[in-house]
């Protein structure tokens, strides 16, 4: 199995490395290879960079195998996976993984996250996706955990075209972690008022506010499971399409006909 990982933390940013070494060390992979952003690109959503070219550098440092290759792009984590599988590499990967992200990406987040957003472009271009989330930043070893025990049983799902797999793990020791939980998004307020300051000169700026607190965060979503000490497994749709609302509007489209 040729797997593409990236993130939008970058591709020097301790989960993914974390997470190449446990793919090269545990699991019997042919092909692995990173395509990751080459500085923080968190939040960049599902933006492709369009106006400017895309540059590739190799750093052959960070792997320990032949077959194991690790670049670094100029461009959003939407941009790495659309060159991984659409012209980048000399072979199409098998499947597309991104994370582990410093931080989680639950409820709302998801609109955002461009480690979701990495996995969506995965998806939209056919591959199997899976996007992966540490609710912190010190055990991302646990979190590769729970990622090796889906893909060992991912070939026995029946993982639809349309969907992705968003994984959200506790930022604890593994023998802590109480389990694996698969839930619903949840949803968050409102965001917190943006952060004015002054420049040097006097001049306003501004910064986008903390996330809000989680509004719906009962029972079965993932802030429900996280809490509680268990991995959150969230199957998300990418067709976006309000099937139910769709005759509603119908009926209002042929009044004015």
């Amino acid at each position: 199995m040729k797997i593409l990982l990236s993130n939008d933390d970058g591709y020097f940013a301790p989960g993914i490395q974390v997470l190449f070494k446990v793919l090269q060390n545990e699991v019997d992979f042919r092909k692995l290879v990173i395509m990751a952003p080459e500085r923080n690109r968190s939040a960049a959503s599902n933006s492709l960079t369009l106006l400017e070219p895309l540059r590739l550098n190799e750093h052959h440092s960070l792997s320990s195998r032949e077959d194991c290759r690790v670049y670094s792009v100029n461009g959003t984590p939407t941009d790495c996976v659309h060159l991984g599988v659409n012209g980048g590499l000399d072979e199409q990967p098998d499947i597309v993984l991104s994370g582990i992200n410093a931080g989680a990406n639950m409820g709302d987040d998801v609109l955002y996250s461009g480690t979701v957003a990495a996995a969506t472009e995965g998806r939209f271009l056919g591959k199997p996706s899976i996007a992966i989330s540490l609710c912190g930043d010190q055990h991302f070893e646990t979190a590769a955990y729970v990622l090796i025990k889906l893909l060992k049983d991912l070939p026995n799902m029946a993982l639809q075209s349309d969907t992705i797999i968003n994984i959200n793990v506790p930022d604890v020791p593994l023998e802590a972690l109480k389990g694996i939980k698969v839930t619903r998004l949840g949803r968050r307020h409102m965001s917190e008022a943006v952060v004015k300051q002054n420049d040097p000169r006097g001049l306003p700026i501004y910064w986008i506010g903390p996330a809000g607190s989680a509004a719906d965060a009962g029972e079965g979503t993932d802030f429900f499971a996280i809490e509680q000490g268990y991995a959150s497994v969230t199957p998300l749709k990418i067709d976006l399409t309000h099937y139910a609302m769709m005759e509603e509007l119908a009926q209002w489209a042929a009044s004015h006909t």
